[in-house]
């Protein structure tokens, strides 16, 4: 995500279902605003991102959007979308195998390709002015690459399975995912120290997460094919 796009939020969607909330020792509190999906022909989420307007997830042969007032489908985007999906702006980025392909969401065509830091073994992606931040999932690492050439600036490793990846505001969250348990945490992007943990309900998983820059957190479910909207809660 970058600062440059539009904050709108949609923390006062209506919900079908009670709101949930999960705080474990050490870690901050999390509300569940509402949940999309599953969708149909869609048996997983991927990559997520979100456009000020727009939900955007992967699903593997496309890319998908939808509006995060009600949940409905508004745009697909055919092309192959595996892994990590960013957002810069202007153009959509998305994680396909061993590249990085750059995309024009007007039109669908993709402009331009980079390689991807990990070859094949990538998470998460999130855009960060000029650059991009990649998560390599069962290597438990997050990358920093140039969006020019995918030259790879600084490495930080995790204790857990990196999934989703988000910057906003200038700081840099990255979601994981072992042993059927999720968290979202914010690091400090120079050091990759862990500064904030948050721990989401036993059963909910994260795979590609973006946040709004506002508290508020798009998160897609994997193999539950949902997309859940999730809130930091400040104690």
């Amino acid at each position: 995500m970058t600062t440059t796009r539009k904050t709108k939020t949609s923390t006062k969607s209506k919900s079908s279902g009670t709101k949930a909330k999960a705080k474990a020792a050490g870690a901050g509190a999390v509300e569940i605003l509402q949940e999309y999906g599953p969708y149909p022909g869609i048996d997983h989420i991927h990559g997520v991102t979100y456009d000020g307007e727009n939900i955007w997830f992967a699903t593997g042969e496309s890319l998908m959007a939808v509006d995060p007032k009600n949940g409905k489908r508004v745009r697909k985007l055919e092309v192959i979308a595996e892994a990590g999906t960013a957002y810069d702006g202007k153009y959509l980025w998305q994680i396909a195998d061993e590249r990085i392909q750059k995309i024009d969401p007007r039109s669908g065509k993709v402009v331009n390709t980079i390689p991807a830091p990990s070859h094949g073994r990538d998470s998460g992606l999130t855009w960060a002015e000029g650059t991009l931040w990649v998560g390599e999932y069962r290597a438990r690492k997050i990358r920093q690459i140039d969006a020019e050439t995918g030259a790879i600036l600084r490495t930080f490793d995790s204790d857990r399975f990196v999934t989703g990846v988000s910057w906003a505001n200038d700081e840099l969250w990255h979601a994981t995912l072992e042993d059927g348990k999720s968290d979202i945490r914010r690091i400090n992007p120079k050091t990759g120290k862990v500064l904030e943990k948050m721990e989401l309900p036993t059963g909910v998983t994260v795979s590609g997460m973006e946040t709004d820059g506002a508290g508020v957190f798009y998160c897609g479910g994997s193999s539950s094919g949902k997309i859940r909207v999730v809130r930091r809660v400040k104690s």
